[in-house]
């Protein structure tokens, strides 16, 4: 049996749980997505358009780039494995704590794989110190912005930098973007025209919380790698009823506002909570906080029995087990987790 370690698994309990391990937008899907993924149900007797032509063009209208720049995967961790596939790297560069999805595709495909580590007591930022790593040789650098699980973005200006540092060794540069709607920073997009090297990707799974449907996209200059990506997976990678869902998601441009503006009320809120408990908190920008509970290394299992998940961060390189991360969802749902910590901190 294999060994699941992301958060968002509910279907191991036998009762409701209140999931506070996946990160998602607090106000959860919207209605007019539901609707659409609904409707489209009657469409499945069709093979999905390979081509994701009506998605494609209302992420392009929304984003502002070529439809042919978009391409659209089975969620971000496909596009991860795809672009891997594709590009067969043999020397590549992660961060470390971030998402174990990349280091997994890049080791699929045989590639020998070095960690930047970022430190707590420089609030787990990255830094210009990554500079003098990216060097000739050097195939793929893979970065997130936010971090996950740290919350932390990435200076607007260092990115700029890395990229021209990436564009000057041959390096492709990945920027997983997924968590960026719900924070206040601003994505890279601006940045693709000049610089084919950069790879983008992006998700509807976190802004408009719908994770079960299964739909990431990729956004690039290089088409040539978009090609490339497209025949390294199945021909119908994105169901009919997530093309549906992503068309009306984009048809709802102040939904991921929404979802900000609560995030803005509840985060410091739920991170002062967790503080008075003890605990060490690291003030990220995202739906979501990475905090310590020093020498408590069963947390996650406290809880459950109170009937709530966290994410453990114990498989993270460069964290320990006493790490975890917590969404940030509405209030009485926050109120409810701090409430539930102060019972099995006791």
């Amino acid at each position: 049996m294999p060994t699941y370690t992301h958060g968002g698994d509910i279907w191991a309990y036998s009762r409701p749980m209140l999931d506070f391990s996946a990160n998602l937008h607090p106000l959860g899907m919207p209605p007019a997505v539901a609707e659409a993924a609904r409707s489209a149900v009657a469409d499945a007797v069709h093979y999905p358009d390979p081509l994701c032509r009506a998605l494609r063009g209302a992420i392009a209208r929304r984003d502002g780039v070529p439809p042919e720049q978009v391409l659209c995967g089975g969620g971000a961790a496909d596009l991860i494995v795809r672009l891997c596939l594709a590009l067969r790297p043999r020397s590549a560069l992660v961060t470390a704590p971030t998402f174990s999805e990349y280091e997994e595709g890049l080791r699929l495909t045989g590639c020998g794989v070095r960690r930047h580590l970022l430190l707590p007591e420089g609030q787990f930022d990255l830094t210009d110190a990554i500079l003098p790593e990216i060097r000739e040789g050097l195939d793929v650098l893979f970065l997130c912005n936010p971090n996950n699980p740290t919350g932390r973005l990435i200076d607007p200006d260092l990115l700029s930098e890395i990229c021209r540092r990436c564009g000057q060794t041959g390096t492709r540069l990945v920027v997983d973007e997924c968590f960026l709607e719900l924070t206040e920073g601003d994505g890279a997009a601006g940045l693709l025209r000049e610089n084919p090297h950069l790879f983008l990707l992006r998700a509807f799974t976190k802004t408009y919380a719908i994770p079960g449907l299964r739909l990431g996209y990729g956004l690039c200059a290089d088409l040539d790698l978009l090609d490339r990506m497209s025949r390294a997976g199945q021909p119908w990678g994105v169901s009919t009823v997530a093309q549906a869902a992503g068309v009306a998601a984009c048809a709802l441009p102040d939904w991921p506002e929404q979802g900000r503006a609560l995030l803005r009320e509840q985060r410091p809120f739920l991170l002062r909570g967790l503080e008075e408990l003890g605990c060490a908190v690291w003030a990220g920008a995202a739906n979501y906080l990475l905090f310590r509970v020093p020498g408590v290394f069963d947390l996650k299992e406290r809880l459950e029995g109170q009937g709530i998940l966290i994410r453990s961060c114990a498989n993270y390189p460069g964290l320990g087990p006493d790490y975890y991360r917590t969404a940030v969802r509405t209030g009485g749902e926050n109120s409810a987790l701090l409430r539930a910590l102060k019972e099995v901190l006791q």
